[in-house]
């Protein structure tokens, strides 16, 4: 054939482009009139029957499914289908298509079509995958710690935001700047990076780190009255008052099951006054008779709900004692709540909301919708430290009508460390429930009645990513916008030679000389196990 002469190559070129397209139209009247499965493709992540909001990253998945060749067809009510056809199964949606699809299908169902040609040169096509658009979107970002999955040291961790509209991830921090030292108790001010806080500890010193508008300040939240710095955040929808828990917890390990177990020995509810620098608390969330941990605040910032269990002098196992009021694996700590006045910064009537004893199981880590509607805790055998514990659930409370239920996003393992979106119609949360071992990021639609749809998988580019990810992810907080100041600005204020801000105690908190000797004096005899 001779290609010199311009009209014949260009017949040519129009030949092979038309017999393209009949193969593609045969292949995909194929896929069309195949046998059918009866059944759902196996997909990996498990995308299906789930709600999704509309800002979402595509959701790439691979099809389980040994085949020769594969089409993935995605469509909605309105606008173009997806059409992906390929030999290995691996679904990689164009971001632009896909963000194009939900735009145009707000409330709609998103419909995916799985089709494989077998090995024995037929086609199967299966069941469709269908999933919902939600209407409302969820924050646009995702903050989280990660770090390996070890038991009592750390070396290597880091906390990051994710973009849930793609798949950019950045370092907040990286530990490898200021000596590898720990971080957590990241936490925002309503969702927003314009006020919020994360702890250091250890090298190169202990302090809490707050960013207000901006400026950067290194606090020491340590006392005369409580020794131990503080932890587990809340914040005061004023932005001005943010409640800790302080006190010491106490981690041990067994041999066999569940190797990592968690105690507190004791624990106050403190608050810190960001305008005064001050440190106060009153007795009803300071006991020395209880242990009061999880501070959450109300939406409108009149209750303050916290965890609570009454102090035990020495911790054992029913195995050795034989006895439940020592045993650690008996206790469960009770939801409470207590009025606060913000005018005046008085206290009022401190009131159980929810017993252990009612429920059966520990209740930890409330969370109150921005709504003010739900909240929404964790329930586990014992502990206050759930994420340990096989059985944790996510619970959610009826604020107005005081009913509760286990949450329909439960899996069979543990869950827990759960944050709300804004809009009080998202929630993320780490779970277990792939492997048991690799905490991994869900996200659930909330709707107005309080029922959760089905958890999915936060999503990746590559959709065989968390078969090779040996890292863990904990403390998952939505965020409407990405944090803006540098991992390399913040090791320059950690590292500086300016001490941190001692927290002033309140001349008014009373305090009782035997608090601190009560305090060490608690014991914790090892387990035989």
């Amino acid at each position: 054939m001779n290609f010199n002469n311009t009209t014949t190559a260009t017949r040519w070129l129009m030949f092979i482009f038309i017999l393209s397209l009949y193969a593609g139209c045969s292949l995909s009247e194929k896929g069309e009139n195949a046998d059918y499965a009866g059944r759902l493709p196996t997909i990996q992540p498990d995308y299906s029957g789930i709600v999704i909001p509309p800002n979402i990253a595509p959701l790439n998945f691979s099809v389980q499914e040994a085949g020769e060749e594969y089409i993935v067809q995605i469509h909605s009510a309105h606008g173009e289908p997806i059409r992906i056809q390929n030999s290995s199964g691996r679904i990689e949606i164009s971001p632009e298509h896909w963000k194009r699809l939900l735009a145009e299908n707000l409330g709609q169902q998103l419909i995916m079509e799985v089709s494989v040609n077998k090995q024995d040169g037929h086609w199967i096509r299966f069941d469709s995958v269908v999933n919902q658009i939600a209407y409302e979107t969820a924050d646009s970002y995702i903050a989280y710690r990660r770090l390996g999955p070890i038991f009592n040291q750390w070396k290597n961790m880091g906390i990051f935001q994710r973009c849930l509209e793609d798949f950019t991830e950045k370092p907040i921090f990286l530990n490898r700047l200021t000596q590898k030292n720990c971080m957590n108790c990241h936490n925002f001010w309503q969702n927003k990076p314009d006020r919020w806080l994360m702890h250091f500890r250890y090298k190169p010193g202990t302090c809490m780190v707050l960013m207000i508008d901006g400026e950067i300040r290194k606090i020491d939240t340590r006392t005369e009255f409580n020794k131990r710095p503080a932890a587990y955040p809340s914040w005061h929808p004023s932005g001005e008052l943010i409640a800790f828990s302080a006190g010491p917890p106490f981690q041990f390990f067994h041999t066999i099951g569940e190797t990592r177990e968690e105690l507190d020995r004791s624990s106050d509810i403190i608050l810190y006054d960001i305008p005064t620098n001050t440190i106060t608390t009153t007795n009803q969330i300071s006991s020395p008779e209880f242990i009061e941990i999880w501070p959450a605040w109300s939406s409108d910032g009149r209750y303050l709900y916290f965890c609570s269990v009454p102090k035990i002098e020495t911790f054992t196992a029913k195995s050795i004692t034989n006895d439940d009021s020592l045993a650690y694996d008996k206790i469960k700590y009770d939801l409470m709540r207590i009025a606060y006045n913000p005018e005046n910064h008085t206290w009022g009537k401190l009131e159980t909301v929810l017993s252990s004893a009612g429920l059966g199981l520990s209740i930890t880590e409330p969370k109150v919708s921005p709504d003010g509607k739900f909240l929404v805790f964790t329930a586990a055998e014992y502990s206050s430290f759930p994420i340990f514990r096989k059985g944790a659930d996510l619970y959610l409370l009826d604020l107005l009508s005081g009913q509760y239920k286990r949450m329909e996003l439960n899996s069979n393992r543990a869950e827990g460390y759960h944050s709300w979106s804004s809009n009080s119609r998202w929630i993320v949360f780490s779970s277990k429930r792939e492997d048991g071992q690799f905490n991994r990021i869900y996200l659930s639609h909330i709707d107005s009645l309080g029922n959760a749809s089905k958890a999915f998988i936060l999503p990746q580019k590559d959709p065989s990513f968390y078969d090779a990810f040996l890292e863990i992810y904990n403390v998952p907080e939505f965020i409407k916008e990405p944090v803006r100041v540098s991992p390399q600005n913040l090791a320059k204020i950690l590292l500086s030679q300016e001490k941190a801000l001692s927290g002033i105690l309140d001349p008014a908190v009373i305090r009782d000389k035997n608090l601190d000797k009560a305090k060490s004096d608690a014991q914790i005899q090892m387990p035989q196990k």
